[in-house]
């Protein structure tokens, strides 16, 4: 093959390769949205345009909660200091619905302020690099994990206590973390017993697993629901999204609903509704505060 034949073949070949090449990633950037998705194998924020939450009003059987993680985020957003809060407890109770609903409600309150960055719960090992980027921006953000929880053979805890408050930089001063979870310790019981089962001094090893929520100044437990505060909540979302219908067989649907699901809670609340607007042919206004 001359050297006339073998240009073009080796122009397709780079050509080839810069397909598979991803793009050069912008600087880190947290001021062009008000939420984002980190994306750990570029290093780079993916915008989300429309978050799905709740209506802060909406979210019903959690006022103490709410109010509490309210004033530590309305805190934060002024520049004032305010705690990494943990959200723990039983399924379906509103935990992520209430993180993004105070954001949003933060930044109705003072516009703009605060950034809401989720990082996925399989991508925690890349904390400390997300971390250390956003402290090199002016915009003060949310760090959010939803269902936070380890499992008998991940370490990826360890680095989560470093950087939350235990290395040495420490957090950054305008990031905060809100994590969700299902236990109070995010680690599964057998877990810490096995630890105490093979440690030389067993108390050690609680401690070593228990200290990761030690990380977070508050904790914040959600609890089952009453029927009544179940019935309240689909009567909220009804009158909000305006559904027409007869409220004298409401009641008895709804409580029938919940006892084939084997449970209360927001989630089997808003399930219900879903399927009560379909049944009567009416759409759900989903707009980012409505839904």
């Amino acid at each position: 093959m001359n050297e006339d034949q073998l240009a073009p073949v080796l122009a397709r070949i780079a050509e080839a390769l810069e397909r598979l090449t991803p793009a050069p990633q912008a600087d880190l950037d947290p001021a062009g949205a008000d939420a984002f998705v980190w994306r750990p194998e570029t290093e780079g924020l993916t915008p989300v345009p429309t978050v799905s939450r709740v209506a802060i009003g909406l979210l019903v059987g959690i006022d103490h909660v709410r109010d509490v993680l309210l004033e530590n985020t309305l805190r934060f957003a002024s520049g004032l200091p305010a705690n990494n809060a943990l959200l723990w407890g039983a399924r379906g109770m509103g935990k992520s619905s209430l993180i993004k609903a105070v954001h949003a409600r933060a930044n109705e309150t003072k516009t703009g302020s605060l950034a809401l960055v989720e990082i996925h719960r399989e991508d925690i090992a890349s904390l400390p690099r997300l971390l250390t980027k956003l402290g090199t921006t002016e915009r003060r953000c949310i760090l959010y994990c939803d269902d936070l929880s380890f499992d008998l053979a991940d370490t990826s805890y360890k680095s989560l206590k470093t950087v939350l408050e235990g290395g040495i930089e420490g957090r950054p001063g305008n990031v905060i973390f809100y994590a969700t979870s299902n236990r109070r310790h995010m680690m599964p019981r057998e877990m810490i017993e096995n630890e105490t089962s093979t440690a030389i001094n067993p108390s050690d090893a609680v401690e070593e697993k228990v200290s990761l929520s030690d990380r977070f100044g508050l904790w914040l437990g959600f609890h089952g629901c009453s029927q009544e505060e179940y019935l309240t909540m689909i009567d909220g979302y009804v009158s909000f999204h305006g559904l027409k219908v007869d409220g004298a067989g409401l009641r008895a649907e709804a409580i029938e609903w919940s006892v084939t699901r084997g449970a209360r809670s927001g989630r089997v609340a808003w399930q219900f509704v879903q399927n009560l607007a379909g049944r009567l042919g009416q759409t759900l206004d989903l707009a980012p505060d409505k839904s």
